[in-house]
């Protein structure tokens, strides 16, 4: 038996950092939009690069076993030079690696990370094996057996699955956390609204959970400023409408700005947590999971659980790799210690 299992991509991730990349940001009336580019028809420089291995499924599996729950991973990879290094990678991670999927007539994801000098990242994604998970690839009685079911983004074929695995957890009362991918979110609302029936904690970030609700975020006009607001009245609204069940948490992370929840009563307002940013490929990851793995160690203190998952995203993106800076418990909680002017604000 153990604490929680997640479910979700394994991938080999490649990044690149070039200093030449111009962020261009397009505006309109409703939305604004931003494009990392390159000089078309050029050679460009790389100035810095790197291979780590990520996906959902494996950074969250590494981060629950290094936040000391028992944890253990389903994902799915081919038989390749790629596979072969993912699975290297977890020979000092205390993961059980009994329910992955091995097949050797599909390939493994593979990704390539586009880094920017801010620290941002655009992701060039081959999705291989993770889009092909099928029911009978799962082990139902391991999920039985655990306490938390950790769903991370699951795209192509493998959404289909959702709908199962949710019920399956349900109907043996585990605990169910859902990381929304963009395969369930293109569904539609109607479709992901069966998924979010059964989940306890829900994480989106603010680009998802508006393509979720179809509710855009409206920049400020020469009438109406919404830019002094701590929560943007749209993003309120986005949270009130996935919370479809009174029990739910909803969260809502929009990157440097920090993440919102509401939990049916009161909406929370978390900054993120002050440090360097190498690079942003992660940090989604491993503040969904510090939060689910948070509120069981404060006894349920949204709040605090929220700065929790802030600090260790914070450790994340001071390092290239989804998983090199993951921090234990007791290194969140001694950072909080020493800055003891960082906290979440509960907002009207």
């Amino acid at each position: 038996m153990c604490d929680v299992i997640t479910i979700g991509s394994a991938t080999m991730d490649v990044f690149v950092q070039c200093e030449d990349a111009n962020i261009v940001s397009v505006y309109s009336k409703s939305k604004k939009s931003e494009f990392m580019s390159y000089p078309y028809g050029a050679k460009v420089e790389i100035s810095d690069f790197d291979s780590q291995v990520g996906g959902g499924g494996v950074n969250t599996a590494v981060n629950f076993a290094n936040l000391g729950l028992k944890s253990s991973a389903i994902f799915k990879i081919g038989d390749d030079i790629y596979s072969k290094g993912i699975l290297n990678s977890f020979k000092d991670k205390n993961v059980d690696l009994s329910n992955i999927i091995q097949d050797k007539n599909v390939s493994t994801g593979f990704s390539i990370i586009l880094v920017s000098f801010q620290g941002d990242r655009t992701v060039l994604a081959h999705r291989g094996a993770n889009a092909m998970i099928e029911k009978e690839d799962i082990n139902f009685d391991a999920i039985k057996k655990s306490k938390l079911l950790y769903i991370a983004p699951i795209n192509g074929d493998s959404s289909k699955i959702l709908d199962d695995i949710v019920k399956f957890a349900a109907e043996h009362r585990v605990f169910v956390c859902f990381n929304a991918g963009s395969t369930s979110i293109k569904k539609g609302f109607k479709y992901l609204e069966k998924i979010l029936n059964f989940a306890h904690i829900v994480v989106m970030n603010k680009e998802e959970a508006s393509m979720a609700t179809q509710i855009q975020v409206r920049p400020d006009t020469k009438d109406i400023k919404y830019s002094h607001e701590k929560i943007h009245p749209d993003v309120k609204a986005m949270l009130k409408k996935m919370k479809v069940k009174d029990y739910q948490v909803i969260v809502i992370t929009d990157g440097n700005k920090g993440a919102y929840a509401y939990n049916g009563k009161d909406f929370f307002y978390c900054p993120v947590f002050d440090g360097p940013v190498v690079s942003t490929l992660g940090a989604g990851d491993a503040f969904a999971s510090t939060l689910c793995a948070s509120l069981k160690r404060t006894h349920h203190d949204l709040g605090k659980s929220l700065m929790y998952a802030s600090v260790n995203s914070a450790g994340v993106v001071s390092k290239f790799g989804a998983t090199q800076g993951l921090l234990t418990f007791e290194q969140i909680e001694e950072r909080l210690k020493q800055h003891p002017d960082y906290t979440f604000e509960i907002v009207e």
